[in-house]
């Protein structure tokens, strides 16, 4: 599946430098050369052609490149922990904030206190639009 993905996306990236390229083709074909492109007045549309193309390639190299390396392998989105900044806890620390809340939860019905709510407070908020 995820090559599937990866060549869609290829396809995808590769669509508009393709439709580019042949629009450029086209019009050096009407024009026979550059200097009868320059002379039948359509020299800043290839070089504004041109300059589109070269963007849209730029994300189809990328979408190659990332092709050919492979996967990323997945890392953790924090910060520094550590001197050399990985940190192989492997999710350690989340696994135990659920737990504390958990446990917490659990003492709290066995005591039968309630979580305390809070409850909305202070002056209406004006409304935007037709009143009810």
């Amino acid at each position: 599946m995820q090559s599937f993905k990866s060549i869609y996306g290829l396809a995808r990236a590769a669509a508009p430098v393709l439709y580019c390229g042949y629009l450029l083709y086209y019009f050096f074909d009407v024009g026979g050369s550059v200097e009868g492109v320059r002379d039948v007045g359509l020299g800043p549309t290839v070089i504004g052609l041109g300059a589109v193309a070269l963007l849209f390639s730029i994300p189809f190299l990328l979408k190659i490149v990332r092709l050919f390396n492979g996967p990323r392998s997945p890392r953790s989105g924090g910060g520094a922990t550590g001197v050399d900044g990985d940190d192989d806890d492997g999710g350690a620390a989340a696994d135990a904030i659920i737990a504390r809340y958990m446990a917490r939860q659990a003492a709290e019905t066995a005591a039968g206190t309630p979580t305390p709510t809070p409850k909305m407070s202070g002056p209406a908020k004006p409304s935007f639009g037709r009143k009810r």
